[in-house]
């Protein structure tokens, strides 16, 4: 492998080490691989149907050792052939005849059934969709489910720790930080439901979709249900209406539900980043560290901001999915291709950011004592409650009074109770109206916050 300080992309460089599980997935050597691995299965399928003798219990064994002892030096053979074919899919087809020659098998006589009928994109949507699927299953739910996890431990840590809310940037009504945690999992919970849900599809229907090499050479056999059955044998969803290609409307649900995941977290990532900034959070500092090279006093929110700028490369890349591989100029052309080799960049960078986002957390905790301080030098943030209380009790003015009481103004402890005194209501209500605090008005912040972490 490349010397990672040589390397051109920060994927196999700078962040090798937390790309690597994609690596099994998307890089070339696993690209040739899984389309390896669905010739031979396809060969093994087709000796099922009649067209051509079945094979013995030792020869599948021999076709599955190809697949398991798949290595680098394999790899290197099919690029061999591939300089000189220029075509990618063809050198593994020779590769797997050269295979099948040189081991003296039984199997030679099965060569003419390699690649029998299909088209190169059968071979290659196959390879990318068990990719897609295999990677969601092994590496992307499991770091968005840990995700998930810690997001939920630090909501039921300080899902009672009060806090001013904000909106349009100014002090609202209070809410918990907790909550304020809870609402992004709660959005996460659902984007990482869909995306485990997702069925892939793949095709496989010859050259123009229309299966027709493979029903001119055996019309006995019902193509149909065979290619249903192989696409499924994967775990993948077949697709019978096709052009050459695959289209691949699915592919890009899965893509943009990625990309509404990553929006989330920058969202996410962006209020973190100000609450650090107005001192809400405070940051672990750890030894060794440096935060600045001229600034000692720095402790910068370097994660969450890497977290946020890796989220956005790799949405970059879903966007300009969603562009060009929904859009082919008739049948197909090769601009598709390049463009899906792509597709470990795109999640390798949401990766990075879901583990830097998750770095970061571990690092935040709230200022509680400034964040109360904030809290009782705005009593005007109550007024909420109390004109709605008034409201209730048949006042009409009720909002227009605390307009003029409040609107504008820094409202403090004392000012807030004298005027509760001057009102003129019945005991129960200037109770009701003497029991606000800034501390205490966060509605039901902690029983919704249990309801998304229990």
């Amino acid at each position: 492998m490349t010397d990672p300080l040589h390397a051109l992309s920060p994927l196999d460089g700078r962040y090798a080490e937390m790309t690597a599980p994609l690596s099994g997935h998307f890089s070339e050597f696993a690209f040739l691989r899984d389309r390896v691995r669905v010739e031979l299965n396809f060969l093994a399928a087709l000796s099922k149907t009649g067209i051509f003798r079945p094979l013995t219990d030792s020869e599948s064994a021999q076709l599955e050792a190809i697949q398991s002892n798949f290595s680098a030096a394999d790899a290197e053979a099919i690029l061999e052939h591939e300089r000189k074919t220029r075509h990618d899919v063809k050198a593994i087809e020779y590769f797997i005849q050269s295979k099948l020659v040189e081991s003296a098998s039984s199997l030679a006589d099965s060569i003419p059934w390699i690649h029998f009928g299909l088209t190169s994109e059968d071979t290659n949507s196959l390879g990318q969709a068990i990719a897609l699927k295999e990677s969601r299953d092994g590496v992307i739910l499991p770091n968005l489910d840990t995700l998930l996890s810690n997001l939920s431990n630090l909501a039921r840590r300080y899902k009672s720790v009060p806090m001013l809310a904000r909106t349009h940037g100014q002090f609202a009504v209070p809410t918990t930080l907790g909550k304020e945690f809870a609402v992004y999992i709660a959005r996460l919970k659902k984007t990482r439901d869909q995306i485990s849900m997702h069925r892939f599809e793949a095709k496989l229907t010859g050259a123009v979709g229309n299966f027709n090499a493979l029903q001119a050479a055996a019309p006995q056999v019902d193509w149909l249900s065979f290619s249903k059955n192989f696409v499924s044998s994967f775990d993948l969803e077949p697709n019978l209406l096709t052009t050459q290609i695959l289209p691949y409307d699915n592919w890009v649900r899965y893509f943009d539900l990625i990309r509404l995941t990553n929006s989330i977290l920058i969202d996410f990532a962006q209020d973190i980043w100000r609450y650090i900034s107005d001192s809400s959070l405070k940051q672990a500092v750890v030894e060794g560290e440096v935060g600045s090279s001229t600034m000692p006093q720095k402790v910068n929110p370097i994660d969450f901001e890497n977290a946020e700028g890796n989220l956005g490369v790799a949405n970059s890349l879903f966007i300009h999915y969603a562009q060009k591989l929904t859009v082919s100029r008739l049948q197909r052309d090769l601009s598709d291709s390049t463009v899906r080799r792509t597709f470990g960049t795109g999640l390798g960078h949401s990766l990075i950011g879901w583990i830097n986002f998750q770095r970061g957390l571990r690092r935040i905790a709230p200022d509680e004592e400034k964040l109360k301080a904030e809290l009782n030098a705005h009593w005007e943030v109550v007024s909420e409650g109390a004109q709605t209380i008034l409201r209730a009790v048949g006042k009409s003015d009720a909002y227009e009074s605390l307009k003029e009481q409040t609107r504008g103004r820094v409202l403090t402890e004392a000012e807030y109770r004298s005027w509760c005194e001057a009102l003129e209501v019945d005991g129960e209500t200037r109770g009701r109206l003497q029991s606000l605090s800034p501390e205490s008005y966060i509605g039901l912040a902690i029983q919704l916050t249990d309801s998304v972490t229990g």
